[in-house]
């Protein structure tokens, strides 16, 4: 137990019976930030499109009920809304929401159509404003809350093409790091906005954090670790602790910030 002087610091990550939603949360990164969350006793509403994924990444090792599949499409205003309604009426009204969903197509620079241009743009930026938008009146009945958007270390800065030569197929596009600038810019405009009203509203830049997949090919992984001060990529862990903090009373005085989990990538 903690000593009467210690005792307003001993809760400053204490997540107990904090509803806080993820959308795309049982993905590579998606599924780390829930298990970070409730470790530090949150109640997670994971928001995606496919239970049977879900109950892969979860229902199996999480005990007494503390995460919870809520079905929607974050491309849909009308999913959006009816799954934030559900949340409300099964869980009760939210008070973190963490934007993590992404979506896109096309890849190649000088290919790319209008329509999966645009796309791209939704995927991130459209998605993050869809679900903020229609949050708030939520956080507003809890006299505050927290908005955490998932942005990108490529939202800061350009790819290193040279990091690419040997392995096209892994080629970030340009509407990705152009969504993820929006991201970033969406945060600080609502960071002001709702400030207010005691909601503060932050994001997250990951650096390089290849899939699975992705790490199967150990020269595409060389080439990233080559470029990072740390001299590796981002495990799934590494991240978990920045939603943690974001989600947490000890991030309650700031606001519009982008934190940054990159390895030192961006400093270069």
């Amino acid at each position: 137990m903690a000593a009467p002087l210690l005792a307003d610091y001993s809760k400053l990550f204490d997540l107990t019976d904090r509803l806080v939603l993820v959308t795309g949360g049982y993905g590579h990164l998606g599924r780390a930030m829930v298990l970070g969350l409730l470790a530090h006793g949150a109640r997670v509403v994971v928001l995606a499109r496919h239970e049977n994924s879900f109950a892969e990444q979860f229902a199996a090792e999480i005990p007494g009920g503390r995460v919870h599949f809520q079905a929607c499409d974050v491309a849909s205003t009308p999913s959006v809304q009816a799954a934030f309604r559900a949340i409300r009426e099964h869980h009760g009204a939210p008070h973190v929401l963490i934007n993590n969903a992404v979506y896109s197509a096309g890849q190649q620079p000088d290919a790319l159509t209008d329509e999966q241009f645009a796309l791209g743009l939704d995927g991130s930026a459209g998605s993050a404003y869809r679900c903020l938008r229609e949050v708030m009146p939520y956080l507003r009945e809890n006299g505050g809350g927290k908005i955490i958007n998932v942005a990108s270390m490529y939202g800061m800065v350009a790819p290193d093409f040279a990091a690419y030569d040997a392995h096209p197929q892994f080629l970030n596009p340009p509407h990705y790091g152009a969504a993820k600038a929006a991201v970033i810019q969406l945060t600080k405009y609502f960071a002001s906005y709702l400030g207010p009203e005691n909601i503060q509203v932050n994001c997250v830049s990951p650096g390089a954090f290849p899939s699975a997949r992705v790490q199967e090919q150990a020269g595409f992984v060389a080439e990233l670790e080559r470029r990072n001060p740390l001299g590796r990529i981002g495990r799934p862990e590494d991240l978990a602790g920045a939603f943690v903090y974001l989600s947490a009373p000890a991030s309650d005085f700031v606001t519009g910030h982008n934190l940054i989990v990159d390895g030192g990538w961006t400093i270069r």
